[in-house]
C-alpha cells in the first residue's frame, strides 16, 4: 500500500501539517501531473518533491545546478533516514559507480544530478533501466533567458518529457516574474502541467536601504549593532572589492572570509565549508556565492553594491532567514552603482531586446531604492502581488521617510547640468551650485553661469541626493560611454517649464545612515534563561555535527532548538511533538538532547 503524504510528513520530517499550497502540489505530483511551483525561499519547496518521492514507486531524479547544494541536501535527507545520494564531478570513481549500482538496484529514494550529467547518453541509458518516481528541476529560472541566472545547460531538459513520458516533472523556483514563468513553461514543455504560485512575501525579513555615506563604516555599524557574532553574507560587485572588504572586516575583529570565482578552488571550498559548519562566519562574496547554499540560519544579507535587478535582489536577500526566524536585508547604494550597472548593460554582447529589458529592470530597482512607500509593498508589486497594508517591518515603515516638493531644486539641478554643457559629474555640479572656488570652475569659467551659487540653501550631501533621485527618475542620464557625466533626459522639459511637479525624498541626516538602526530585529528568544538553554543545545548540536562532518543545521535547525528551549520537553513523546523531529532523528538524538535539557547547569 502506498504511503500517505501526511504520514510521510510526520514520521520522516517531523511536521504536523503542510503549509500553504504544499498539500495541493504534492497530491498533484503523486497523481502523475507536471507542475511549475513558485514559492519563496524557506517556503518549503523541497518537500513538494521529497514527499512525492517517498510516496511514489521508484527513484526521484533531482536536477540541481551546484555541487554544494546537492551535498547539503543529501546530508540533510540522510539525517531524516531517506536513502539519498548525488552524482557529480566531485565524487571519486568508486563512489560514483556505487551510486549507479544503487540506482539500478532500486536502493535509492532520491538522487541529485547536475543537468549536464543527466543529459549524457550514458546516464539517460542508466535511467532507462530504472523505475522513475519523478523528475524535479530545482532553480528552474535558470532555463529562462529573461531570468537573472540563465544557464544554457538547462535548455535541453525538455528532452525528459519525450524520453520518460510517464514520469511527472516538477519545476521549482523562488524567483520568476510572469515573463520568466512563461519562458520556463515553454522551454520545459510544461504546457499541460499546473502552475502553483504561492507568493513572494518573506515577512521575517526586514528590508533596509541606506544612501552610501562611508559604506564600510555603515556596514560595520549594521553588523555590530544588530548581528554581532551571527552568520551572514555581504555581496559586492567586483572580486577586488570582495577581497578588500573581507580583509577590512577581519581587521575589525569580525570572522570574515572572501568568496569569488577567481579564488583558488580549494580556498573557495574551505571558506564555504567554514560558513556552513561554523557559527558567526561572515562571507563577503560576488553573486558566485549563494545559489547552492542551503544554510537556514543566515541572519543577514548585506549589499555594498546594487544587484542587477529586483529579481536578483529578491533571490540574494532570500538567503537570509530560511528558517523563518527574524533576519535582515540591508543595502547601501549610490549614484556610482547606477553608472556601473548601466555601463555593464550597455557594453554587453546581449541583443538589443535583452538590453532594453535589463534597462527596465534597473529602473525598477532604482524605484525600490528611492521609494518613500513600504519597501515590501514595492517589492511585491513588482512580482504582481499586492500587500494591502504597509508591512511594519522595513525601514520606511519603522522610520518613515519625509518627502517634499522638490520641483524648484530639481529645476536648479537640471539647469546646472544644461548650463555646464551636459558633460560633468555630480561632484563638479555640486561645486557650481554651492559657489565653490575650484580649479575646474575657474578653467571652464563656470563662475559666470547663472546657476553658480544658487544652491547654497542645501548641503553637498543633499545635492548629491537630489542628483541621485533625478537619475533614478530618468530626468538625468549618466553618460556611461564617457566619464560618468550627466546629461538631460527626454522627460526633463516639463519639469524645467514648471508643468510637472517633482516629489523628492529627504535622506536621513549625515551620520544617521551609518549608525545602527533604531529598530533592531526582534529577538529570537525573549527569556534569558531560555536563551542560555538554547546556547547549551547549540553547543551539543555543534559537537554532534563535527563528529559526523556535517553542518550543524543538518542535525537540527535553530527553530527546533528554540522550541526545545522554550517548551523544555522531558520525555521522548514530548520531544517528538516539536517541529523538525521525525522518527529517525528522535531515535538518533532524542536521549542526547533530553539529557541537555535536564542538566542541572541550566538556569
Amino acid at each position: 500500500m502506498a504511503r500517505q503524504p501526511i504520514d510521510v510528513l510526520r514520521s520522516v520530517f517531523g511536521f504536523e501539517a503542510f503549509r500553504g499550497q504544499q498539500a495541493e502540489v504534492i497530491d498533484h505530483v503523486i497523481a502523475g501531473g507536471d507542475a511549475l511551483v513558485l514559492m519563496p525561499t524557506g517556503g518549503g519547496k523541497s518537500l513538494c518533491y521529497q514527499v512525492p518521492a517517498l510516496c511514489r514507486d521508484g527513484v526521484a531524479v533531482v536536477v540541481s545546478p551546484l555541487i554544494a547544494l546537492m551535498r547539503d541536501q543529501v546530508a540533510a535527507l540522510r539525517q531524516f533516514g531517506v536513502r539519498a545520494a548525488a552524482l557529480n564531478s566531485s565524487l571519486p570513481f568508486d563512489e560514483a559507480r556505487r551510486v549507479e549500482r544503487d540506482l539500478r538496484a532500486g536502493a535509492l529514494d532520491i538522487v541529485y544530478v547536475a543537468p549536464e550529467r543527466l543529459l549524457t547518453e550514458e546516464f539517460l541509458s542508466l535511467l532507462d533501466n530504472c523505475k522513475l518516481a519523478l523528475f524535479a528541476i530545482d532553480e528552474a529560472h535558470c532555463v529562462s533567458q529573461w531570468g537573472h541566472d540563465f544557464r544554457p545547460e538547462y535548455l535541453e531538459l525538455a528532452e525528459l518529457h519525450d524520453r520518460f513520458p510517464s514520469a511527472p516533472r516538477i519545476a521549482l523556483t523562488a524567483t520568476a516574474d510572469s515573463p520568466t514563468r512563461r519562458d520556463i513553461v515553454a522551454r520545459l514543455a510544461l504546457g499541460r502541467g499546473r502552475q502553483f504560485v504561492a507568493g513572494f512575501d518573506r515577512p521575517n525579513i526586514r528590508y533596509r536601504v541606506a544612501p552610501k555615506d562611508n559604506a564600510r563604516q555603515q556596514l560595520l555599524a549594521f553588523l555590530r549593532g544588530t548581528h554581532d557574532g551571527q552568520s551572514g553574507i555581504v555581496y559586492c560587485l567586483t572580486r577586488a572589492k570582495v577581497e578588500e572588504t573581507a580583509a577590512w572586516l577581519a581587521s575589525q575583529a569580525l570572522d570574515a572570509v572572501p568568496y569569488h570565482a577567481g579564488l583558488d578552488k580549494s580556498r573557495r571550498a574551505a571558506h564555504q565549508d567554514r560558513f556552513l559548519k561554523e557559527d558567526g562566519v561572515v562571507v563577503v562574496a560576488t553573486i558566485a556565492f549563494g545559489m547552492g547554499i542551503d544554510k537556514p540560519d543566515v541572519r543577514f544579507v548585506a549589499h555594498l553594491d546594487l544587484p542587477k535587478s529586483l529579481e536578483a535582489y529578491y533571490q540574494e536577500t532570500g538567503r537570509a532567514g530560511r528558517d523563518g526566524l527574524p533576519a535582515d536585508a540591508w543595502m547601501a547604494y549610490g549614484l556610482q552603482d547606477v553608472t556601473k550597472l548601466r555601463h555593464l548593460a550597455q557594453t554587453s554582447d546581449a541583443p538589443e531586446a535583452q538590453k532594453r529589458i535589463e534597462h527596465q529592470k534597473l529602473e525598477s530597482l532604482l524605484g525600490y531604492c528611492e521609494t518613500t512607500r513600504c519597501r515590501r509593498q514595492v517589492l511585491l508589486d513588482y512580482f504582481g502581488e499586492t500587500l494591502a497594508e504597509p508591512c511594519g517591518n522595513c525601514d520606511t515603515c519603522l522610520e518613515p521617510i519625509e518627502s517634499y516638493d522638490g520641483t524648484e531644486v530639481a529645476q536648479k539641478a537640471l539647469s546646472c547640468v544644461y548650463r555646464t554643457g551636459q558633460m560633468f559629474g555630480v561632484g563638479h555640479l555640486c561645486d557650481v551650485l554651492l559657489g565653490g572656488e575650484t580649479e575646474r570652475i575657474a578653467k571652464f569659467r563656470h563662475q559666470n553661469l547663472s546657476t553658480y551659487g544658487i544652491g547654497t540653501d542645501l548641503k553637498r550631501a543633499d545635492w548629491r541626493s537630489v542628483f541621485r533621485q533625478l537619475v533614478a527618475m530618468g530626468l538625468l542620464i549618466v553618460d556611461v560611454e564617457g566619464h560618468g557625466g550627466l546629461r538631460l533626459g527626454a522627460d526633463c522639459r516639463a519639469v524645467l517649464r514648471g508643468e510637472r511637479r517633482i516629489a523628492l525624498r529627504r535622506d536621513p541626516r549625515r551620520g544617521r545612515a551609518g549608525a545602527a538602526p533604531k529598530s533592531k530585529a526582534p529577538a529570537m528568544i525573549a527569556d534569558s534563561a531560555d536563551e542560555a538553554l538554547f546556547q547549551n543545545l547549540r553547543a551539543e548540536r555543534m559537537r554532534l555535527a563535527k563528529a559526523q562532518g556535517v553542518p550543524p543545521y543538518v542535525v537540527f535547525h535553530d527553530s527546533t532548538l528554540i522550541a526545545m528551549a522554550t517548551h523544555k520537553p522531558a520525555t521522548r513523546d514530548e520531544l517528538a511533538g516539536l517541529p523538525g523531529i521525525g522518527q529517525t532523528k528522535l531515535d538518533r538524538y532524542g536521549d542526547t538532547f533530553l539529557a541537555v535539557i535536564a542538566r542541572k547547569d541550566n538556569p
